[in-house]
């Protein structure tokens, strides 16, 4: 593992399996993230991005998901060679989570400052008074007058829950953090102050980032990196600027065509055809196949290799099998 990685995920591979088949969740799904950086995993909705969320964190519900091989390093550990018992001193310490939703990811019966004060007491080992002190001070740090620590999760606004679930995940200054699209419950205004927040109380952490979302204009605002996930594979990864000026593969030209053309009002957004395959059945090739307006007879029966346009900026498209990049470009919004 390169010792600048945060976060080194290698073929990993991850189904779940029910009674009506194998569910191929994430299929040879690699990703690294740099220290100190934010990375934006970027896809629609069932890519696989939870799932490698929950992957890091060993917490794929078993039954039915099995991770099958792979290999998840955060500090040189391989994080899928650890024990539940390991991972329960890692959880909240090394490694947080903000989840999806913070309705659900808030216990109803507890008090915010009890519920932020009980990791403190678990990793810090800190006695119910410092722990609760401390508590009160992160939620001060959120931007949440610490008086309010005394009431309950329904008392409290969605943003407002938001950011009580980003006080319990930075509580113990994890050295890494992953963002499940912190911001999809709010609205507009609260969600650029929550965006802004989390990178100020990243950078006073030194903490590294994997941001998941489907919002391109989340990954604008706060990534350095960006890897598309389609279909449980990353099939791009670059800097922002590599992929947001740059975009390869003809699915990144799709996601970037369904957003409106604020330079020409009536123009009609051009959305991606058809639908998500079944992981259930993938496609024997690229799994873009059968949506592409590019496709090639090597499409449908051949996986596409890693094909480097810069050292950091590599596409998984046949369409630069040979590295003919500045023979083909995506048009954007053409």
């Amino acid at each position: 593992m390169n010792k600048n990685y945060a976060l080194d995920i290698q073929d990993l591979c991850v189904e779940y399996r029910t009674p009506i088949g194998v569910v191929k969740a994430l299929n040879g799904f690699e990703l690294q993230l740099e220290r100190g950086k934010t990375l934006g995993l970027v896809g629609e909705t069932g890519a696989g991005k939870t799932t490698t969320g929950l992957s890091i964190l060993n917490l794929i519900p078993n039954p039915p998901g099995v991770i099958v091989k792979g290999s998840i390093t955060v500090n040189g550990e391989n994080f899928l060679e650890k024990t539940e018992k390991e991972m329960e001193k890692i959880r909240g310490k090394i490694v947080s989570m903000i989840f999806q939703d913070p309705m659900t990811a808030l216990n109803p019966v507890f008090v915010v400052e009890d519920q932020i004060a009980e990791s403190l007491m678990l990793h810090e080992k800190l006695i119910k008074n410092d722990a609760i002190n401390k508590a009160r001070q992160m939620l001060e740090l959120v931007g949440i007058p610490s008086a309010r620590g005394k009431e309950y999760p329904h008392q409290f606004s969605g943003g407002m829950k938001q950011r009580v679930v980003i006080a319990i995940a930075l509580a113990c200054s994890p050295q890494l953090l992953i963002a499940d699209e912190p911001t999809t419950a709010l609205d507009v205004t609260i969600q650029a102050q929550v965006l802004e927040m989390m990178k100020q109380l990243k950078e006073q952490y030194q903490t590294s980032l994997l941001m998941i979302t489907h919002d391109l204009g989340v990954i604008a605002e706060i990534c350095d990196d960006v890897s598309v996930i389609y279909a449980g594979t990353v099939i791009e990864h670059g800097s922002l600027k590599d992929v947001f000026e740059h975009p390869c593969h003809p699915y990144t030209e799709g996601l970037f065509n369904s957003l409106p053309d604020l330079d020409n009002r009536t123009a009609k957004l051009k959305p991606i055809k058809g639908l998500m395959p079944d992981p259930i059945n993938l496609p024997e090739g690229c799994a873009f196949y059968p949506r592409c307006n590019y496709a090639m007879p090597i499409c449908k029966m051949e996986k596409p290799d890693k094909s480097f346009r810069t050292d950091w900026h590599y596409v998984k498209c046949h369409l630069y099998k040979n590295g003919n990049f500045s023979e083909r470009k995506i048009g954007i919004n053409e």
